[in-house]
């Protein structure tokens, strides 16, 4: 049984084997350079400085003739490497075959598979990076777009680390100064000490630290959008032009787009990105009450149900009216509905109007077809300002971009990132540790409000210190961490 505790020579592929230029085996571990050289021609590699590449070939173990793969092989010298171990990548040619090979030769010349996440596990425990950057490492694989490349990046740069170490610090300032009372006799304490005593010194600090946190905690609603995305599902009646719009946004011709109503018979998803935010865009079935007396009518008729229930799901739904129709009476029950389940209408609402846009803050209509007929104004429906758009000339796409990102952002706190520079969390773990914090350092500063001692308030401090420790990995436990790496890619 392996563990992620040791420091055995590893070996794992960084890159998916397959038809490629090439193939990348990452490997690490004592005594790793000096495996190496048994399986490598010529046998200079043993004595090749870090940082540096040597071209040769592996081959197999005490022979000179059974060759593995032509390679090259970058050298790295603890601890100026990735894990902060000795070790090297080798770039053999691309195939299944070829990577393969050369594996099979390194696990016969004593290097084990590695764990997931074990080589940015070891940089962890080697001091290389904390535990914000390790996960970071993984954030960047999963990005999405290039917005939550570009959030991943920053804290893989040590925008997070440095943000919570300041905050630490300031704890720590604090802890120092309640702790003071708590370590010294009165007749130890000069007089000026003595006149707070049983306050808390240095709040102002921990009122600074408290903001900070919070700040921090509320980062995490614009960074989970940024890394898992939002469902924006596009509704309306039959030829509304929902197919048209759900191609003009993927820039590409997903869904079939004719003059027949009815056209789409189920929602169709793919993904896109919308302002750097990941998109899971749904078409879905023109919305109408479908004749069920052909089998025609009662396949749309499903399609139209399963489309309902798609909406429930929706984060935004962009509701399309056809500008050449102008509103119907189908448009103003869809506007009025308020609860839809598993594609059955609540008779109650069902004649009200703008109730569905009022209630519902993520819901954008759009004016379709305006490059042929205007949005009448003033707009007949109450509380309603339809966003114009065509999706046949693109007219409009330009503010529909922006009223969905407003659309998305409401559910921020209306944090944003002004900066480049600025540190967010980036995982439930993160979150859930910040968020107790700043339940410790709430409670310190109450306690501290009702003139309690502070043998009472210097736990609650130190235990905040203590948990914005464990953001970072100074304070973690074997379990906690393998659980961790364990998510990782192999390789990474």
């Amino acid at each position: 049984m392996t563990n992620y505790g040791d420091d055995s020579p590893i070996a794992a592929f960084a890159t998916v084997p397959g038809n490629s230029a090439l193939t990348l085996i990452r490997c690490s571990g004592k005594n790793s350079i000096e495996l190496l050289s048994s399986i490598f021609s010529p046998k200079k590699i043993n004595t090749a400085e870090g940082n540096t590449i040597v071209h040769g070939w592996i081959v197999e173990q005490g022979t000179e003739n059974k060759k593995a793969d032509e390679v090259l092989v970058s050298v790295f010298r603890a601890p100026k490497s990735y894990t902060g171990e000795d070790g090297f990548d080798i770039s053999c040619h691309g195939g299944y075959a070829a990577g393969k090979a050369v594996m099979t030769v390194l696990k016969d010349a004593g290097f084990r598979g590695a764990l997931p996440g074990e080589f940015t596990f070891r940089a962890f425990m080697n001091g290389k990076i904390d535990l914000t950057r390790s996960e970071s490492v993984m954030e960047l694989v999963s990005a999405k777009t290039d917005e939550s490349r570009r959030h991943a990046v920053l804290r893989l740069s040590g925008s997070l680390q440095k943000e919570i170490s300041s905050i630490k610090a300031q704890l720590v300032q604090v802890l120092a100064g309640a702790e003071i009372f708590l370590d010294y006799s009165e007749d130890e304490i000069s007089a000026d000490a003595e006149e707070i005593e049983g306050k808390l010194p240095n709040k102002e600090i921990a009122h600074n630290a408290l903001a900070r946190l919070k700040k921090l905690s509320a980062s995490w609603q614009l960074e989970r959008i940024f890394q898992e995305g939002i469902t924006l599902v596009i509704a309306g009646r039959p030829n509304a032009g929902k197919s048209s719009l759900f191609n003009f946004l993927l820039k590409e011709d997903r869904s079939i787009v004719t003059e027949i109503p009815g056209t789409t018979r189920d929602w169709i998803e793919a993904y896109a990105d919308i302002q750097g935010i990941p998109i899971r865009l749904i078409d879905t079935a023109g919305l109408r009450d479908a004749p069920s007396d052909t089998s025609s009518g009662v396949v749309e008729k499903i399609g139209i149900e399963r489309s309902r229930k798609i909406l429930q799901e929706a984060d935004v739904v962009l509701y399309l009216i056809d500008g050449e129709q102008g509103i119907t009476a189908e448009d103003e029950e869809e506007l009025g509905i308020r609860n839809v389940e598993c594609g059955m209408r609540n008779e109650e609402f069902k004649r009200e109007k703008t109730t569905y846009a009022d209630k519902n803050k993520n819901i954008l209509v759009l004016w379709n077809k305006c490059d042929i007929a205007p949005a009448p104004q003033p707009f007949p429906i109450a509380n309603i300002n339809p966003l114009s758009v065509s999706a046949k000339t693109g007219e409009g796409i330009t503010e529909l971009y922006a009223a969905i990102t407003s659309a998305v952002f409401k559910k921020t706190d209306g944090f944003q990132f002004e900066e480049h520079s600025s540190a967010a969390l980036g995982t439930v773990r993160q979150k859930n540790l910040t968020d107790a914090a700043v339940v410790r350092l709430e409670e310190a500063l109450a306690l501290d409000e009702q003139d309690e001692p502070l043998d009472l308030i210097a736990p609650q401090l130190r235990e905040a210190v203590n948990l914005l420790g464990e953001i970072t990995g100074e304070v973690s436990t074997a379990d906690i961490l393998e659980e961790m790496f364990s998510k990782f890619c192999v390789g990474k």
